[in-house]
């Protein structure tokens, strides 16, 4: 009897706690909202021979709720089998933003120059994949992943890229 007694306080405390931090007391982008990300990278090669680890940073601004368009800045520091080295890559975006009221998870593709010591300067593009999820109004932590390849080279030579960060739409 006591078992249930706390089972159903629980539940009915789960629920109430469920509709104070409702999807309505959060926000979400809205057209013309700018976007400032910063997260965590990391990239290996397709045999996990070359790993680098950096920082990246992003600026964008929303057209409609759901079209995004912005630039990232990324600095890696690279560690292969022979040396460390420092590099970084700079690279345009456009993303579609899918509204599952906290969750917004996108689609979109990124064009960019990669440089630096230890790498090939070289154009790019790619795809990109990722969700945000709202923590606060106007504050979401961010998850997301890009496949890039060099413009001159086979796509299936291309890396895998991987962020967790922090957003924050002002």
């Amino acid at each position: 009897m006591k078992s249930t007694f706390l089972k159903h306080t629980g539940l009915i405390g789960a629920m109430v706690l469920m509709a104070g931090f409702s999807a309505s007391s959060y926000g979400t982008q809205e057209a013309g909202d700018r976007e400032f990300t910063l997260a965590g990278s990391g990239a290996s090669d397709s045999g996990f021979d070359t790993s680098t680890f950096g920082a990246t940073a992003s600026l964008g601004l929303f057209t409609t709720k759901e079209f995004e368009w912005g630039v990232r800045q990324t600095v890696n520091l690279a560690d292969t089998e022979e040396t460390t080295t420092f590099n970084g890559a700079t690279r345009g975006f456009l993303g579609y933003h899918l509204d599952y009221a906290l969750w917004q998870p996108f689609i979109g593709a990124s064009l960019g120059v990669q440089y630096g010591s230890g790498v090939d300067s070289a154009f790019f593009i790619g795809p990109e994949i990722g969700a945000k999820y709202y923590v606060m109004p106007k504050t979401f932590v961010l998850g997301q992943v890009a496949y890039q390849f060099q413009v001159d080279q086979d796509i299936d030579d291309g890396s895998t890229f991987y962020v967790l960060g922090i957003g924050f739409n002002f």
